[in-house]
């Protein structure tokens, strides 16, 4: 199957085997014995076990970026939830947008350990927030985003923590009811 993959890729399977062992380590791909490798399913066990480690990782980064935020970050923060604005929920284009902001705030505290740390489970998330149809308006998503990088300007860690932290359990709950879970 590897090497059918990379031939339809037009490559060698090295490269496959590589990022099929990277998406292995990061819990995406499964590999089943005499049969290959296969995405892991999608259930409300690990969802609420990704958004567990985000719930302590991302405010925790936040309240340190918010300390040392410089008005060139904050200015690629708007710019990234401007073009959030701009783009069709669940368009690339958004999703995109969607993570620079996020990830753009948590660099700007200069660890890459907690980046490094934070972007395995971004990933992870990104698969159930693609894959359920989450009914929250984009006047919502962008309010919840607009009152983080508020408290972002106005150097308050401890309410960016806060607003992030109820941005993301918005997001986990809202994502574990439309799979028939409960809220995390």
């Amino acid at each position: 199957p590897i090497d059918d993959l990379a031939e339809m890729l037009g490559m060698s399977a090295m490269p496959v085997r590589e990022a099929v062992r990277r998406l292995g380590a990061m819990g995406l791909v499964e590999n089943v014995p005499h049969k290959g490798a296969r995405l892991t399913e999608l259930s409300v066990e690990d969802l609420s076990e990704v958004y567990t480690a985000r719930l302590i990782l991302e405010p925790l980064t936040i309240y340190e970026t918010v300390k040392v935020l410089t008005e060139e970050h904050a200015a690629d923060a708007r710019i990234a939830l401007d073009a959030m604005s701009e783009h069709p929920v669940g368009s690339v284009e958004q999703w995109s947008a969607h993570s620079a902001f996020h990830l753009g705030l948590y660099r700007a505290q200069g660890s890459s350990w907690l980046v490094r740390l934070i972007q395995p489970l971004w990933d992870s998330s990104e698969r159930y927030r693609l894959s359920a149809a989450v009914p929250r308006t984009v006047g919502a998503r962008r309010e919840e985003h607009e009152k983080l990088l508020q408290a972002c300007l106005r150097h308050d860690p401890a309410y960016a923590a806060f607003e992030l932290y109820n941005h993301l359990a918005s997001t986990a709950n809202a994502t574990s009811r439309e799979m028939g879970g409960e809220d995390l």
